[in-house]
């Protein structure tokens, strides 16, 4: 029984303690990068006690070299598939490089002269939140440049939450890279593990790879960003509520792009018998949101309680489906959102009528196979 409560007391002590940063573990690596050519992938959320891990690296006199951004860009104020211009940092000076648009991996000539890369981006949790992808191309211009890399974890806001499709390959693109589903339940650096334990990099290619873990974690405790991951993301309701309502950017619904709402609300023109309304204009980080100055009739969630332990909601996009007046134009014909959902099924699904329960029973056996696959590169419990 005293073992038990020793036990108990360890675990209620873990949870209590402060989720320290990857990046704040500076002991473990700084002596890695001593001497050596740094390349840095990095956004604004790369802080660490309010100091950007510029200005700390800066300091502690390691040699950064380059700075390569990532969607949204460095300072994480452009808009979603804005192209991003090559540049300087005008605050450190250092040579800036674009990984987004058709620049979306390292090149030899980016990695010329660079010993070591550094990662420190934090994700969200989300299978089409670009990040994801660009950690596989910069794993993989690195291991095809014989390039040690090393990732400073950060943990994941929607952390305990394991729920979607398995991405068939065939609707792979930057929006979907991997075979797992929409919430996958890991951090940056379990993540980055399993790319290179599960050979998802082109060729078979293996990259030297040293994740600096997270102390005081777990998957199922809370964690609040100290800065927005992206210009959309405002607040945590919305990092919760993105895995749900980011499919809607498949179709004609917005989602408050263009307001101070963004994921927190959708609607669209043609939604039927609701009253809350909303009219996207652009501002940072959506400069042309889609019905931009229309009236957009929808869903206010900002009262929303969302529960950690549960997955993704579909009963907003079978709403929104069922009442909308323009079934005919409520999907893209650009296949972006089977690029999405992972693969073609959940927009039949839900033209066919399909509840909830039904759809998501079809992705019971995906699921469980990903979960086996997940455990071997689980860093915490």
């Amino acid at each position: 029984m005293r073992v038990l409560i020793s036990l108990l007391l360890i675990s209620i002590t873990a949870f209590a303690l402060e989720i320290q940063v990857g990046a704040a573990q500076t002991f473990a690596y700084l002596p890695l990068l001593k001497d050596k050519n740094v390349a840095l992938v990095v956004n604004q959320s790369s802080e660490v006690h309010g100091e950007h891990l510029v200005d700390l690296l800066q300091k502690e006199g390691i040699k950064i070299q380059k700075i390569f951004a990532p969607e949204h860009g460095f300072r994480g104020n452009k808009d979603a598939g804005e192209h991003i211009k090559n540049g300087k940092d005008p605050l450190s000076g250092i040579p800036i490089i674009s990984l987004y648009g058709k620049h979306k991996k390292p090149t030899q000539k980016d990695l010329k002269g660079i010993d070591i890369i550094l990662f420190d981006i934090q994700d969200v949790g989300v299978r089409f939140y670009t990040y994801l992808s660009t950690l596989h191309y910069v794993m993989e211009a690195a291991a095809q440049n014989h390039i040690p890399m090393i990732v400073l974890d950060r943990p994941n806001p929607n952390g305990a939450r394991i729920d979607g499709e398995i991405l068939n390959y065939k609707y792979q693109s930057f929006v979907g890279i991997h075979p797992v589903p929409i919430l996958y339940g890991m951090t940056i650096g379990e993540y980055a593990l399993m790319i290179n334990g599960e050979h998802w990099l082109k060729g078979d290619l293996k990259t030297d790879l040293t994740v600096i873990p997270l102390r005081n974690y777990r998957h199922n405790k809370p964690y609040y960003l100290p800065i927005n991951p992206s210009p959309n993301l405002p607040n945590e309701l919305s990092i919760y509520l993105y895995p749900s309502l980011a499919l809607f950017e498949g179709t004609s619904f917005s989602v408050g792009r263009g307001t101070n709402m963004q994921f927190q609300v959708y609607g669209d023109p043609h939604y039927q018998k609701r009253t809350f309304s909303f009219k996207p204009y652009p501002k940072e980080g959506a400069k042309h949101p889609k019905h931009q100055g229309k009236t957009c009739y929808g869903v206010d969630l900002r009262s929303s309680y969302i529960n950690l332990n549960d997955g993704l909601n579909l009963s907003y996009l079978i709403d929104a489906y069922k009442h909308t007046s323009d079934k005919k134009h409520f999907f893209l014909k650009n296949n972006f959102f089977d690029k999405l959902a992972g693969s073609n099924h959940l927009k039949m699904q839900i033209q066919a009528g399909m509840s909830e329960e039904q759809i998501k029973q079809s992705w019971e056996n995906g699921l469980t196979q990903f979960k086996l696959i997940r455990q071997k590169y689980l860093l915490y419990p």
